[in-house]
């Protein structure tokens, strides 16, 4: 398996620990979204995507089975996250273009 596509959307809340959205697409075949890149106490991490359950607990509704897949998931999300345009970056940029048209 590879992941072959990763888009990355920073999100940028006041007192939010969430720092982003994350989707990867994996052999250009299945994609998984909504997959939220959190600030820990440790630095970042993923959290798969999940949903709520009837005892007010949550659930994973996919997530790697194995530690070297989870690390394979982690490393390219972040590095997508790393490399890519805050907000206001992207905001500037989409004016430029909207400029030169």
């Amino acid at each position: 398996m590879k992941i072959t596509s990763v888009n990355v959307r920073k999100i940028e809340k006041e007192g939010s620990r969430m720092k982003g959205i994350a989707s990867v697409l994996l052999d250009d075949s299945f994609a998984v979204h909504d997959i939220r890149i959190i600030e820990g106490d440790n630095g970042l991490f993923i959290a798969m995507p999940s949903r709520k359950t009837a005892t007010g607990g949550y659930r994973d509704i996919a997530h790697p089975i194995n530690p070297e897949v989870r690390a394979m998931f982690e490393d390219a999300i972040l590095e997508a996250y790393k490399n890519a345009p805050d907000e206001e970056e992207k905001e500037e940029s989409e004016e430029e273009e909207s400029e030169e048209e």
